[in-house]
This record gives structure tokens, C-alpha cells and sequence, in this order.
């Protein structure tokens, strides 16, 4: 119970804490206190391709990722997969660019590109069945926390790249909701170890105070996890 609730507290530290650099230090710091029976805790990191389901002229976006994870022992062979994505990106690129009110921008950015960049922190609670403790699948709800957004403006203009960013911020609700599924591979079949795999989340709600747009935001994430504090407690425990 007493690791349960250190597992709660640094899930809301995250949260909280606007820095990723800052999170992963709390993550690092944690690490070894948090690995247990029970519990396995570390670093997940990797690449995403995001994309907005409601407008269909748009393109995957890529975007690196980074967090810290849990797998919280439930029963044989069954966890509680949690945990956030402190540094993690949604939104698409290729799309029309609009007006915004100034002639002058809108005759020069009237046939460039528009990119949405939406940075949020995940928290995934998933189930994970594992098989032969290499092979898991895993599934459940996912909660998102907006934090900034962007539309970036580009366009080819004289032989070279302009490009205009706008914080629209205020256009968005701050929270996203939806469903998350994947699959893993474990490197080691000892319970704890290191993997690899990809998993997909797929937008339940509109994010978006415009009436006139809906962006439900979905993404592909390829994902490396790292245990973190493994090898100082079996050096201390020998």
C-alpha cells in the first residue's frame, strides 16, 4: 500500500509539473525506491505518428516521445500498465491555412500549409496479460491534460520557407479522453526487463471550442521501456 501511494504521488508530480526534464529527474530520483515485488518502474521513450480523425485533408504528425511507466503486479501474469507521457505531442500537418484577420498575412499564407501541434500529457491505465512473460497485450482508457497548442503557418515564398507560429492555446478544452490498445515484446523472460512494442490511442472526444471544427486526436506510439533501480537493489539485496 505504502508503494501504491508513492506510485499515485509521482503520477500527480507529473502532472503538475510543466518541465519534461523536470518530471524525468523526479522519475530517476524515484526509481529505485519505487522498483519492488510488485512493481516494475522506468523510462519510456520512442516516436509517435498522430493524426486528427474529424479533418480529413490532414497528415500524420511525427513527434518524439518521452515519460516513465508502471507495471503494478495484479495477479500471475496480469498488471495495472500506468504511468505518463511527460514530453508528447498530438496533432496533424498538411492542412489548409486560414485567415486570421490581417490582408497582408492572408495573401501571403493563403496557399502555404498549416501544422497543428497539440503538446499534452498521457496517462494510460491499461490492462497487460502477458504470455510466456515475453509476448503481452494490453488495453484500456487514457487521459489526456492539454497544456499548449500551437498552428504553425508555412509557405514556399521567394525561393525560400516563411513560417508564422500562433499560440491557440485558448482555442482548446484542456482535457482528452480515449481508448488505448497495443502490444509488447519483452528482451528477457525474467519478470522485469526491458521492451519494446507499439500501441495506439484513439480519441473519444472533441477537443476543440470551435463549433465549426472537431479534432479528435488519435496517434501510433513506438515505444522502448527501460526498469530503472533494478541493478542497485540486487547489489544491495546480494
Amino acid at each position: 500500500m505504502r508503494n501504491l501511494k508513492k506510485v499515485i504521488a509521482i503520477l500527480v508530480m507529473a502532472l503538475f509539473t510543466t518541465s519534461a526534464s523536470a518530471q524525468v529527474l523526479i522519475s530517476l530520483l524515484f526509481g529505485e525506491a519505487l522498483n519492488t515485488p510488485k512493481i516494475e518502474f522506468g523510462l519510456a521513450g520512442g516516436m509517435s505518428r498522430s493524426y486528427i480523425n474529424d479533418i480529413s485533408d490532414s497528415e500524420g504528425l511525427n513527434a518524439f516521445d518521452l515519460g516513465f511507466y508502471f507495471h503494478i503486479n495484479l495477479m500471475e501474469n496480469s498488471y495495472l500498465s500506468t504511468g505518463v507521457r511527460v514530453k508528447s505531442s498530438v496533432g496533424a500537418k498538411g492542412m489548409p491555412t486560414y485567415p486570421i484577420g490581417n490582408a497582408d498575412f492572408d495573401t501571403l499564407y493563403q496557399d502555404g500549409a498549416l501544422t497543428k501541434k497539440i503538446p499534452c500529457f498521457y496517462v494510460p491505465i491499461l490492462w497487460q496479460q502477458r504470455f510466456n512473460n515475453r509476448w503481452y497485450i494490453e488495453a484500456g482508457p487514457t487521459l489526456g491534460l492539454i497544456y499548449k497548442a500551437k498552428d504553425i503557418f508555412d509557405v514556399s515564398e521567394l525561393d525560400g520557407e516563411l513560417t508564422y507560429t500562433k499560440e491557440v492555446i485558448d482555442e482548446y478544452n484542456r482535457i482528452d479522453v480515449g481508448l488505448s490498445g497495443g502490444v509488447g515484446y519483452k528482451f528477457s523472460q525474467e519478470i522485469k526487463s526491458m521492451s519494446v512494442g507499439v500501441t495506439y490511442y484513439y480519441g473519444l472526444v472533441d477537443v476543440s471550442k470551435n463549433p465549426n471544427e472537431t479534432i479528435k486526436n488519435s496517434a501510433f506510439y513506438f515505444f522502448l521501456k527501460i526498469p530503472i533501480g533494478l541493478k542497485a537493489k540486487s547489489e544491495s539485496g546480494s
